[in-house]
């Protein structure tokens, strides 16, 4: 989009002379005084200023990692704010980016530990080996990788291509910071397809990726920050019990036939009452398989809950509270959904 802007005309008056393009020089000194006055009195306008000119400079080299050894580096809350990050030709570190980003992309990189805080857009793996890292973000992507271990979170389905030796298991983190970097990144912590992978590049006969045994320890494979290093003033963890986002079965052989759906609806508390209920749920020997949040139309309802859809439709389109079942209440104040599918042992 194209700005036109115009100011104010410096023409004089026609009823004044126009000023001589020459002047005579002279050396009396009461002509000296009278150009003194002349130069005085004439002011430039100031150059005008445009937003993006105040803008605060970026330095590129703030947001990139590139060329380092044996070493302990990243960036701690607040220092990206949703910016691109590099991380490129990087051997034996361990990588701790705890802020929100746009995009990361990772390049050339061998033998890393690497965490990153939620990526609104893509995290995109290139030409690396022998990774463990934590990972959320929209899209997951690798190309030319070997020997990853990746404990993700991902909107949407996680893709590999030329890639071989990979391994997903779920994501499980914290820092204080985490829930607020996820709602800045526009991620759910209930839209997670950590298991479902892609393989652009099959091989018949073999197997490019598998997942994690569900009893894997995450700090055994992407160990905590040092103490000696400038992260150690981050509360990091990884138990499940604490990680922002919920444990979930995936794709794994399931244990039993029998399965039960939770359904809750969008209220003031829904985020806590559902994770309440998945953590009493756990605790009581049931096994967590899918989370998912979604947007729902009347007619999604209807298709959905079938029979039981009417008084649901009702609800939604009027924003009222409704008890769904004897099992708890539910707020019916939008169309968005929260579904958990539980599976006892």
């Amino acid at each position: 989009m194209g700005c036109w802007f115009s100011k104010k005309s410096k023409r004089k008056s026609p009823e004044k002379e126009p000023t001589p393009t020459t002047v005579e020089e002279k050396t009396d000194s009461s002509s000296n005084a009278n150009n003194i006055d002349l130069c005085s009195n004439t002011t430039e306008d100031p150059p005008k200023q445009y937003s993006w000119d105040k803008r605060e400079k970026v330095d590129p080299k703030d947001f990139m990692l590139t060329g380092l050894k044996d070493a302990t580096v990243g960036r701690l809350p607040g220092k990206l704010n949703g910016q691109q990050f590099v991380i490129q030709d990087c051997d034996n570190c361990n990588i701790f980016v705890l802020d929100h980003s746009a995009t990361i992309t990772v390049d050339d990189c061998t033998n890393c530990r690497i965490v990153m805080g939620p990526v609104k857009g893509s995290v995109f793996f290139r030409d690396c080996k022998d990774i463990k890292c934590v990972v959320a973000c929209q899209q997951f992507r690798t190309r030319d990788c070997k020997k990853m271990e990746v404990f993700l979170c991902c909107a949407t389905q996680p893709i590999i291509e030329a890639s071989t030796g990979m391994k997903f298991g779920c994501f499980q983190y914290y820092y204080p910071e985490l829930a607020f970097h996820f709602k800045d990144a526009g991620l759910s912590i209930f839209n997670n397809n950590w298991s479902n992978v892609h393989d652009f590049t099959p091989v018949s006969g073999e197997t490019n990726w598998s997942l994690l045994p569900e009893d894997t320890v995450v700090l055994d494979h992407v160990p905590a920050p040092d103490p000696e290093s400038e992260f150690k003033s981050v509360r990091v963890s990884a138990e499940a019990s604490r990680s922002i986002v919920p444990m979930t079965k995936g794709g794994r052989r399931k244990d039993s036939d029998e399965s039960c759906l939770f359904v809750f609806f969008a209220g003031d508390y829904t985020t806590a009452n559902a994770r309440k209920l998945i953590d009493e749920a756990s605790g009581k020997g049931f096994v967590l398989i899918q989370t998912k949040e979604v947007s729902m139309r009347p007619e999604d309802v209807s298709r959905v809950f079938q029979n039981d859809a009417e008084g649901l439709v009702e609800w939604i389109t009027n924003g009222k509270e409704h008890r769904l079942s004897q099992i708890a209440p539910y707020s019916l104040y939008s169309a968005l959904l929260y579904t958990t599918a539980l599976f006892p042992i």
